[in-house]
């Protein structure tokens, strides 16, 4: 006998009509950062809603005969609270401290609002942060961790120093900046964990098959990356690392796991930041 987790997996379609609303609200993310098009995020977010909203009143009038499933309406609404949070604030890589503290807020905010409403007003606890998920690690993910470190070895170098995005961070050449490019993105590292993974993905996963809900997320994660600073030829790197940490926490259900390959992941990306903008001080370290 199926136990009731697994048949409700089943019961997720990878295809619904719930799927325009989703795609709708999704879509808003390359609006706000890839697009730079503030009014159609406004426009792709309200008509997802408005979508939404239709399609749960269709459910909750059918809810009666076959139980009432997760909210789509609210679901939805959670994850447009937390892009518009975002939005706000420009994500141009900067390491002053009214930048630092900006992005602390608007970041921090995007997580904690859709928290709180899922929890204290909706009541529902859609969002959680399970720290240790399925239990120890196995050999595989161990070996997953240093396998990251020497992708991102080989990879990162060529592709931020060839493409030339390095510069869409700021120059660190002092003790300081080093430092506060240190603190950042392992900082931003784990914000994305927390909003894309724990947040989107989740939420998105109550209503669709989990390749639809990772492909959905992957959406609005590459798109804020765009924003970030990961251009030119990024995506070919971003849309395969958004979709395996989409994998990855399925599969583990620890967000400790998914935060370590991150931040192994974002440790090579801070030493090639400094490399690139320091010629000479890591050339040993690196082959470009």
């Amino acid at each position: 006998m199926k136990s009731h987790s697994t048949a409700a997996a089943t019961a997720r379609p990878v295809v619904s009509w719930a799927l325009l609303p989703a795609v709708l609200v999704c879509l808003a993310a390359p609006a706000f950062f890839v697009l730079m098009l503030p009014w159609l995020g406004w426009a792709l977010l309200g008509a997802g809603l408005v979508a939404a909203w239709v399609m749960q009143r269709r459910a909750d009038a059918a809810s009666a005969s076959r139980g009432a499933g997760p909210n789509l309406l609210r679901d939805l609404s959670l994850i447009a609270v937390g892009l518009l949070i975002v939005s706000v604030i420009p994500l141009k890589a900067e390491l002053d401290n009214l930048a630092m503290l900006r992005f602390t807020a608007a970041l921090g905010g995007a997580v904690v609002v859709p928290y709180v409403i899922s929890r204290w007003v909706y009541r529902d606890r859609a969002i959680s942060f399970p720290w240790r998920g399925g239990g120890r690690w196995t050999l595989f993910q161990w070996t997953w961790l240093v396998a990251v470190l020497v992708l991102g070895w080989l990879i990162l170098p060529y592709y931020f120093i060839t493409s030339g995005v390095y510069e869409n961070w700021p120059v660190v050449d002092t003790p300081d900046l080093i430092a506060r490019l240190f603190v950042g993105v392992g900082a931003v590292g784990i914000w994305d964990e927390l909003f894309f993974i724990c947040t989107c993905f989740v939420l998105l996963r109550r209503h669709f098959a989990d390749a639809t809900a990772n492909v959905l997320q992957a959406i609005v994660f590459v798109s804020f990356l765009w924003e970030l600073g990961y251009q030119a030829w990024g995506p070919m790197l971003t849309i395969p690392f958004a979709l395996l940490q989409g994998f990855i926490f399925m599969k583990t259900r620890s967000l400790a796991y998914v935060v370590t390959v991150h931040l192994l992941f974002d440790a090579v990306v801070f030493l090639v930041l400094v490399h690139a903008h320091n010629p000479g001080m890591l050339d040993g370290l690196f082959l470009v």
